[in-house]
């Protein structure tokens, strides 16, 4: 029976919960309490410890409360009722967007976006850059590490991209900007 009522609770929060894990807690809180799963103490513990472990706090609380509640297979069955109904959603919405997508007028807006997505990308890009080695309009200084950082990355990309016939991954250009920037201020 504890595995019904896990399924149906839980399944209504996955149902019914909008604007993302914070907004999802109080109707976490309504079905743990209505069942009697826990008390309010344990429910707070629970929330603390969910949102301090990787992933969606919904799902680490369906695994917490159905784990405490029937074990390993509790968890998994409150678990897998809490995503049910997104994936359901997110599959239909698949489903049909790709008999959107062949439609001859939505490919001509989308190939019209898509000159607009890249303009504000580059535009975002040109400003940081600009930003950072020069500084603000109104105050105009230069910053002679930033300058050698980026210099240094456009380099390391042209240079990757001529040597191994390839582009630089954008996540291996973040790790080293990233490292760059600590090693040349001194974090």
């Amino acid at each position: 029976m504890i595995y019904i009522e896990l399924f149906l609770g839980f399944l209504k929060v996955g149902c019914f919960a909008f604007g993302g894990a914070y907004g999802a807690i109080p109707l976490i809180r309504d079905v743990v309490l209505t069942y009697g799963w826990i008390d309010e103490e344990m429910l707070t513990y629970m929330i603390a410890v969910s949102e301090s472990t990787p992933g969606p706090i919904m799902v680490n609380l369906a695994a917490y409360i159905g784990s405490n509640q029937a074990g390993f297979l509790g968890a998994v069955i409150a678990t897998l009722a809490v995503v049910t109904p997104s994936f359901l959603i997110v599959l239909l919405i698949t489903t049909l967007l790709q008999n959107v997508l062949k439609n001859r007028y939505a490919q001509a807006i989308l190939r019209g976006l898509k000159p607009c997505v890249i303009g504000i990308v580059l535009a975002t890009g040109i400003y940081m850059v600009v930003s950072n080695c020069v500084g603000a309009i109104s105050d105009v200084k230069l910053s002679v590490q930033a300058i050698t950082i980026t210099a240094v990355l456009i380099l390391l990309m042209i240079g990757y991209k001529h040597i191994a016939k390839k582009k630089l991954s954008p996540i291996i250009l973040i790790v080293l900007s990233a490292v760059a920037g600590m090693v040349v201020y001194g974090v």
